[in-house]
This record gives structure tokens, sequence and C-alpha cells, in this order.
């Protein structure tokens, strides 16, 4: 059965535990999330739970969303009903924010169900997967953590610049992949094995040790982790 849920990031603290330590924290509101749809391999070609997290105003929402959680009366629906063609079960729930699929087994699953930060209870750690702050562009000292160059000795107005970046008559060209300014941030980034330290199941609260990429209210997928040391 595939653990997982969808939730955002509430901000970083620190906990105590029972010997006084200091433990630094995430708080993530993980859940509650619909289970809007199942992939099977026969239909799909492959194995999902496809889950949704946090309501979406109706008037903000497109026919077409609002008909992939609950069933909607067209002339389509009626018409296909009229000709004994059976529509796919639907949630019946508000459209969602954010949807994502999780990979796995279907087994334990329904469409419908709703999914609490429960499923945690006994996962001790946890991966976790959101969007890093983005950051604009940025100078390679900032962007690769370059040492810039020297301050004196005939440097001059460049301290922190890229500096060469040409090859000898051969290659005659500047390889892919090297290390320039750019755009920094702003991309899909994954924590691993997280130890999990508390599950608040009355707020829907998530505490996991460290941090975890993107700002406060940034959107997550948590799951359980597949890292084994």
């Amino acid at each position: 059965m595939t653990i997982g849920l969808l939730g955002r990031k509430v901000g970083m603290t620190q906990i105590y535990d029972e010997s006084g330590a200091a433990i630094p924290v995430t708080v993530i509101q993980a859940g509650p999330c619909h289970v809007l749809q199942l992939k099977t391999q026969e239909r799909d070609g492959y194995e999902a739970v496809q889950i949704g997290f946090m309501d979406k105003p109706r008037r903000l929402a497109s026919r077409s969303v609002r008909g992939h959680v609950a069933r909607l009366d067209s002339k389509r629906q009626r018409t296909r009903a009229a000709a004994g063609v059976e529509s796919p079960s639907k949630a019946g729930c508000e459209p969602k924010r954010l949807v994502r699929e999780l990979r796995g087994e279907v087994d334990g699953y329904e469409i419908g169900q709703e999914l609490t930060v429960g499923v945690f209870d006994e996962v001790k750690a946890v991966d976790v997967t959101g969007t890093s702050k983005g950051r604009g562009t940025a100078g390679v000292m900032k962007r690769h953590n370059f040492r810039g160059q020297r301050a004196s000795h005939g440097v001059k107005k460049c301290h922190r610049h890229l500096g060469g970046i040409g090859c000898a008559a051969d290659p005659a060209r500047v390889f892919k992949g090297t290390r320039m300014a750019g755009r920094y941030g702003n991309q899909r980034c994954t924590m691993r094995n997280l130890k999990v330290v508390r599950v608040d199941a009355d707020n829907h609260l998530l505490l996991v040790r460290g941090a975890i990429p993107g700002p406060n209210g940034g959107f997550l997928m948590i799951q359980q982790t597949n890292k084994v040391r």
C-alpha cells in the first residue's frame, strides 16, 4: 500500500525531547486529502493513486475540473446513461488546488476516501518534495559558491566574475554543463529520509526533523521514504 499525502509548509521551529535536547523541526500541514482516481495496470498501464489537497472555489475551477471530482448533469452524460454506458465513479468532493499521483499499489484505497495525517503513525522517515525558493538570476558566487577572484595584484573590477571559461585550440569550445551565472532556485527538489518527530492528528500537522524546500505556505508531497541505509 502506497503511503503518502499532500500538504503545505507551515514553518520551522524547535522542540525538546525527554533529555532536554533541542530538535530543529519543520511543521507541515499534511492533509486531509481525498482519493480522486485509481490508476490500474489494465486500464492505464501503471498503478497509482491520485489524491487532491485543499479545496478550490468552484468559481475558479473549470467545468472539466469540477467534473473530475463530482458528477455533473450534462447532455452528454444523459445520452451515455440512456445508452447504458456506466460512468466512472467520482470522489464527490470539492475541486482541489493541488492534485498529484502516488505511484504504487492501489490496494486498500477507494475513490472518495479521505486520507489524514494518521497514515504516518507507523512511519519513521519520509521523503518531502517541493519547489525551492526562486532567487532570480544570480552570479556564480551565490549560485555555485565560487570564492571569487583576488582583491588585489592585477585583478581590476572583476572580483565576483566567473573568470575564463575558454579551452585551448582543442576542443575550442565550452563544455555543456559549465557552471555559470543564471536562474537560481525555483526547481523541484526532494529532501530524503527525514525523521518523523511527531504526528498531530487533531490539527493535521506533521513534524519532521530538518529543513525542507520551498517558502512557508508552499505545496509539498510527502511520501514514506524508500531509502534504506
